[in-house]
């Protein structure tokens, strides 16, 4: 994909510098970089670069307003942590290196580290088989479902790969269905209730409220699929297969890593969250991950799940924007952007409703009782694209947020809003057309044709 390249107020040296952090093959690894007060890009010895790295007194100022603020609200400076890099360098920074209660920040860690473990267009792969012969469309034996890591296999999913196993000429199941492994459906995170909708989303004639609310989303003429499984439901481990010697029928892929990605943080889901970390190896792998990408202090993030429930995740300021940064790093060989990993403001909405906040910027959002936070990147005229990290703690939650798009906005007004929203921000996927619509039929393939 050839995207047409951003015009702004950046002169000659400013755009290199910014197409160099963001592109660049041989810009060298975050790891390598300072992460300080003062720059994540080396410090050249000319002139431009010195002015162009030094710390923005007015933005330091604009902060400095927003902290004092709270604290006349009653709101301790100690508990509220922000950064700001723009032009390649922390131009403003309250705290930006303690470790603050991060909550859905946490979930941009995950999502490092997925893209640290997989390519961002892999897709995970479930495959369902038969025990025994198929005979006038009769399985005379059990169905067999191997699970994958898929966090997004929902009612769509399970309409889409029933009709593809009724093409495949199975219109019925003699015995039970067996699950291999752990398997998800409708982010639960009991593998046997999971089966007991897969189940149940296979029949059309047991389909509760929602999921004919969500068939109604698929496109005219899908067909309601009507494929009975006549026994009950079992839960196997992986090892199991070697006995149960399935024949595979079909093979249903996943969404790319990085809609499901997309998808996570769009509205915060901490089921799918969960399940990603898991997948990476918990969150010790996590924190592994981001550490090796980023080359963060480990003291500056810890994290205890992958949702960010519980103040037990912190991550710092910086450490937030050095996430956000090394995540558009690790897209820079594909056609993806940040905004394919992260809510796009007047694009999708999610925890981001309601927000006063630049359009088409990407940020995301991270609520507990007393904790609001919002980390992202948005463009602007005079210093390009600006990475920030806000994290605050305090009982209004409500006025937190109102704050945090008014230190945003004051920072847009400052440099000055971008002529045209640059390519890292020109999101790819969408989720209403092909191939990223849930219940696409062209990601279940047949195996076997009975």
């Amino acid at each position: 994909m050839v995207r047409p390249r951003w015009k702004t107020g950046l002169n000659l040296a400013g755009w290199l510098l910014v197409s160099l952090l963001l592109k660049g093959s041989n810009t060298p690894p975050l790891r390598t970089l300072a992460l300080g007060n003062l720059p994540i890009v080396p410090q050249w010895a000319s002139p431009w670069m010195a002015q162009l790295s030094a710390p923005d007194t007015i933005a330091a100022d604009i902060l400095q307003g927003s902290i004092n603020g709270l604290s006349a609200a009653g709101l301790p400076a100690m508990a509220q942590g922000v950064a700001v890099l723009a032009g390649g360098s922390t131009v403003a920074q309250h705290q930006g290196a303690v470790p603050l209660p991060a909550a859905s920040l946490t979930k941009l860690a995950v999502t490092l580290a997925a893209l640290q473990t997989w390519e961002a267009s892999h897709q995970f792969e479930t495959l369902v088989g038969v025990t025994g012969p198929v005979e006038n469309g009769i399985v005379r034996g059990d169905l067999v479902v191997r699970a994958s890591q898929d966090p997004f296999f929902v009612w769509e999913e399970a309409i889409a790969l029933a009709n593809a196993l009724q093409q495949a000429g199975i219109q019925q199941v003699e015995g039970n269905l067996i699950i291999l492994g752990d398997f998800a459906m409708n982010f639960s995170g009991s593998p046997r209730e999971s089966a007991a909708l897969l189940k149940q989303g296979m029949d059309g004639a047991q389909w509760p409220a929602e999921a004919n609310q969500q068939y109604s989303t698929l496109l005219p003429g899908t067909p309601v699929p009507q494929l009975k499984i006549n026994g009950g439901v079992q839960v196997l481990p992986l090892s199991a297969e070697t006995d149960l010697g399935p024949t595979w029928v079909v093979s249903h892929r996943s969404l790319p890593v990085a809609a499901l990605l997309k998808a996570m943080n769009i509205y915060s889901n901490n089921a799918m969250a969960d399940r990603m970390a898991q997948a990476v190896g918990g969150p010790s792998a996590v924190v592994d991950q981001v550490i090796a990408a980023t080359g963060l202090p480990a003291g500056e993030i810890r994290l205890i799940n992958g949702s960010g429930l519980g103040e037990g995740n912190q991550i710092s300021p910086r450490g937030v924007v050095a996430i956000m940064v090394a995540m558009q790093r690790s897209l820079q060989s594909t056609d993806y952007t940040v905004a394919d990993l992260m809510p796009v403001i007047g694009r999708e909405t999610g925890t981001l409703r309601g927000r006063n906040l630049p359009l088409g910027s990407a940020m995301k959002t991270g609520s507990l009782n007393t904790v609001s936070s919002l980390a992202g990147v948005f463009a602007t005229r005079d210093r390009g694209l600006v990475w920030f990290a806000i994290l605050n703690r305090g009982q209004n939650l409500d006025g937190l947020r109102v704050r945090q798009d008014q230190l945003i906005n004051a920072l847009v007004q400052h440099w000055g809003a971008a002529e045209s929203l640059p390519a890292h921000l020109r999101p790819t996927i969408n989720f209403a057309q092909d191939p990223y619509r849930l219940g696409d039929p062209a990601r279940n393939q047949i195996l076997n044709q009975n």
